[in-house]
C-alpha cells in the first residue's frame, strides 16, 4: 500500500582479477522495483555514502517520487549523514534487524540477480569496468527484464507488452550477449 514512497538500499561487493574489493551501493523503488541509482567506489567513506544520499534525492525530486522510508541495514558504511539527508526531506531511515536478509529483501533480490545473471560471469578489471557493467545491468534490467510482480512488464515500463502474431522477433544483446532482449520489429510496408 505504501510501495510508492518506500525505498530500499544496500551495499554488495565485487573483488577484481588484481583482488581488489570495491563496494556498489544501490537504491532500489518498492512499488516499480525499478533500480533508482547504482555506485561503485573503493572507499565508502561518509562523505562518499552522504554524496550518493544528495543524488538519490536529486533524482527522486525530478522524478516525482515523494520517499516516505529508506530502508537499510545497520552496515557501518551508512553514514549517519546520509540518514539526515533524507530526514531533512521528511523521509526516516529504518534498519533492518541483525542477520535479518528476508528484512531487505527487495535489495538483497536485486544483488542475487545481479550476481547470477552478470558478475558471477564475468572477470572484473577495475572501478571503471564495474561501473560500466553495472550501469548496463541496471539498463537492462529496468528496461528490458520481464517482472513477474509486474505483469511481465519491465520496471520503467507501464504498459503491458503488446504482441503480434506475424512479426519479427530481434534480439538486441548487451555485455557481449551475456544479457539479451527479445523484440518484435515492425514489418516493413
Amino acid at each position: 500500500m505504501h510501495a510508492q514512497s518506500l525505498i530500499a538500499a544496500d551495499f554488495f561487493t565485487v573483488d577484481t582479477i588484481f583482488f581488489k574489493r570495491l563496494y556498489v551501493l544501490i537504491y532500489v523503488h518498492l512499488a516499480s522495483r525499478r533500480v533508482l541509482m547504482a555506485r561503485c567506489t573503493s572507499a565508502p567513506n561518509a562523505a562518499w555514502v552522504s554524496q550518493q544520499a544528495r543524488n538519490l534525492s536529486w533524482t527522486l525530486e525530478d522524478e516525482g517520487i515523494k520517499l516516505s522510508v529508506l530502508i537499510h541495514d545497520r552496515d557501518k558504511k551508512f553514514a549517519p549523514e546520509a540518514d539526515r539527508v533524507f530526514q531533512s526531506q521528511g523521509a526516516r531511515a529504518i534498519l533492518t534487524p541483525l542477520m535479518a536478509p528476508r528484512a531487505n529483501a527487495y535489495a538483497e533480490r536485486w544483488i542475487g540477480s545481479c550476481r547470477r545473471e552478470c558478475l558471477d560471469r564475468m572477470l572484473i578489471v577495475n572501478q571503471r569496468h564495474l561501473e560500466s557493467v553495472v550501469r548496463e545491468y541496471c539498463l537492462h534490467y529496468n528496461d528490458e527484464r520481464p517482472h513477474r510482480s509486474r505483469g511481465l512488464r519491465p520496471p520503467a515500463s507501464e504498459s503491458d507488452p503488446v504482441l503480434k502474431p506475424g512479426y519479427p522477433v530481434a534480439r538486441r544483446m548487451r555485455l557481449g550477449g551475456l544479457l539479451s532482449d527479445y523484440h518484435q520489429l515492425p514489418v516493413a510496408a
